[in-house]
């Protein structure tokens, strides 16, 4: 009965749980990178089996949880074991696919990785963002860049993806 009285000590181990993924914030080689790659393969079953209402509310919780998570854990300046916010923004990009392909899917992998690093504009600007807000939404902007990417390229190249 104690430790439900004692709130915040969970309360914390709970947030850096949710915004580490799981823990894959904390592997020990670019766990942006590993979050990525995780949220991807998740992300693409996700679209296959559910389409695209079940990746997008899926991306809008990861969202929403990862800012609880970030300020439940008392996360500041985007720590490195923080990768919910890769998570969303990988789910994001996927949404700019018409259907599932493996040169779709590694696409939608680097366009969102390439935004993410490089942070341009927008991303950028959300990045210096000191907050939660600022944390997820750098992620959520370059995600939602990434999927108009690849749906402006669909447009171009409708057979691009196979």
């Amino acid at each position: 009965m104690a430790a439900l009285t004692t709130g915040r000590p969970q309360g914390v181990a709970a947030g850096r749980t949710i915004a580490s993924a799981c823990g894959i914030g904390f592997f020990p080689w670019a766990p942006g990178t590993a979050a990525s790659a995780v949220a991807l393969l998740v992300g693409a079953a996700l679209l296959r089996y559910g389409g695209h209402g079940v990746l997008a509310l899926a991306a809008v919780i990861a969202a929403v949880g990862g800012v609880l998570a970030i300020r439940a854990a008392r996360a500041n300046d985007d720590p490195g074991w923080v990768v919910i916010d890769e998570v969303a923004g990988q789910w994001i990009t996927l949404l700019g696919l018409a259907h599932l392909s493996l040169i779709g899917v590694a696409a939608a992998f680097a366009l969102f990785r390439l935004l993410d690093i490089t942070k341009p504009g927008p991303i950028g600007w959300a990045d210096r963002v000191n907050s939660a807000f600022g944390i997820m939404g750098d992620d959520v902007i370059a995600g939602a860049a990434g999927a108009v990417i690849l749906w402006a390229l669909l447009l171009w190249k409708p057979m691009l993806f196979g």
